[in-house]
C-alpha cells in the first residue's frame, strides 16, 4: 500500500525555524501533487500549502512568506520549511499526496493504475512563546 511517512516535528521557541519531510512510498505510478495541512487541538484542519510535481505552489495566507514547500520528484518526498515560527503555528502537521497507484491486479482491459489521496499520520509542532 502507498504510505506517507512525515518527519521534522519538534519544539521550538517562537521565531525559530523546523523543516518537515514527508516520504511517500509503495507502488506509486505517478505523484501529481502533495501538500501540508495542520489541525490544532478544537480546531478544523486547515491547508497550509501544496504543491505540484512541476513545482507550482500555493499556500494559507497565514504563512505565507514564512513557509516554503518544494518537492523532490525523485524521492517522492515533499519538504515544508518554516521560519519565523508563532506559537498559533502550533498543530499536527498531516502531509497528503494525490497520486496514481498501481492497480494490481485490476480489470483486463483498464489502465493498471488508479488514482488516490493518501494521508500520513501527522508530525507535531509545537510553538512556544
Amino acid at each position: 500500500q502507498v504510505q506517507l511517512v512525515e518527519s521534522g516535528g519538534g519544539s521550538v521557541q517562537a521565531g525559530g525555524s523546523l523543516r518537515l519531510s514527508c516520504a511517500a512510498s509503495g507502488p506509486i505510478f505517478r505523484i501529481n501533487s502533495m501538500g501540508w495541512y495542520r489541525q490544532a487541538p478544537g480546531k478544523q484542519r486547515e491547508l497550509v500549502g501544496t504543491i505540484t510535481s512541476g513545482g507550482t505552489t500555493n499556500y494559507a495566507d497565514s504563512v505565507r512568506g514564512r513557509f516554503t514547500i518544494s518537492i523532490d520528484n525523485s524521492k517522492n518526498t515533499v519538504y515544508l520549511q518554516m521560519i519565523g515560527l508563532k506559537p498559533e503555528d502550533t498543530a499536527v502537521y498531516l502531509c497528503t499526496a494525490d497520486l496514481y497507484f498501481h492497480d494490481y491486479p485490476g480489470p483486463k482491459d483498464g489502465p493498471g493504475y488508479n488514482s488516490m489521496t493518501a494521508w500520513g499520520k501527522g508530525t507535531l509542532v509545537t510553538v512556544s512563546s
